[in-house]
């Protein structure tokens, strides 16, 4: 060996060594551009609504009611923006391998079926027995609803009830028609989840959607309203449960909004030209 030669300092060998590493990692072919960046952001729209059925979830175990039907409110509104929003950025055709209909689903299944309901059995106002039976017509029923692929028709409509439990559970805890009667809106919903009837979607349905549109307004405002006076009602440390502090005017628009709601794709289907556009 020439005496020139010198060892290689330990610090240099782990400078190469480090250098050989990083030369095996694969570098991304591009930057991630400003209009990717911004459609994975409706993505992370989407998934805050995990975190919303979360704390709704907490406030379920805990019986805060009024809270969870808050929190599960602002996870329905997080579910009616991000679609238009995610449509117009073209989220689907630049982030491709990103499915937001899928994650969506997740949510849906927790925050409409899984967390209404564990709420409709945890407040056990039908009794422990139906109210555990009416649980397990829930999450079942919905499992195989969201396991069809076939569940939308041409016009938007969902095909069967959309198991949007949460609207449902909701109205039983505000207007408390008592255990059989709300054990039967159950049955009757679930068995509608596999009949062809027609459900609207308030949004992309194009028949009478400023109609379906401002009843689901006016239904949300009615919720909103009975969610209002059971929270001044805890202020001022009344005795009560959801149904009983809310006024016979907030349960009677619950009530008809609802069911217009529920029934008006039905009738839709019954009279396709209903709301269509002359040519």
């Amino acid at each position: 060996m020439s005496k020139n030669t010198t060892k290689a300092r330990p610090g240099e060998r782990a400078k190469a060594k480090a250098k050989q590493i990083a030369e095996r990692i694969p570098r991304p072919k591009k930057k991630v551009t400003w209009p990717q960046a911004r459609a994975f952001s409706v993505h992370l729209l989407t998934a805050s609504g995990s975190f919303l059925a979360f704390v709704s979830l907490v406030a379920a175990s805990e019986e805060r009611w009024t809270a969870m039907f808050w929190w599960l409110g602002l996870a329905l509104l997080v579910d009616g923006i991000d679609g238009p929003v995610a449509r117009k950025l073209e989220v689907k055709e630049i982030l491709p391998t990103w499915s937001g209909e899928l994650l969506d689903n997740i949510i849906d299944y927790v925050t409409y079926v899984m967390i209404p309901a564990f709420a409709l059995y945890q407040r056990g106002f039908m009794g422990e027995g139906l109210s555990f039976l009416s649980a397990a017509i829930i999450v079942v029923s919905s499992a195989i609803y969201y396991a069809d692929t076939g569940m939308k028709t041409k016009e938007n409509f969902f095909k069967g009830f959309p198991v949007v439990w949460n609207m449902v559970v909701f109205t039983l805890f505000v207007i408390e028609p008592g255990q059989w009667t709300s054990f039967a809106i159950v049955v009757i919903a679930g068995i509608l989840t596999f009949v062809p009837m027609n459900f609207i979607h308030p949004v992309r349905v194009v028949r009478l959607r400023s109609i379906n549109l401002g009843m689901t307004l006016l239904w949300c405002a009615f919720g909103a309203l009975a969610l209002a006076q059971s929270a001044m009602a805890q202020f001022y440390n009344q005795i009560g449960v959801l149904g009983e502090q809310v006024g016979i005017f907030t349960k009677v628009g619950i009530t008809v909004t609802g069911l217009y709601l529920f029934f008006i794709g039905g009738v839709m289907q019954l009279f396709p030209k209903l709301g269509a556009k002359k040519a």
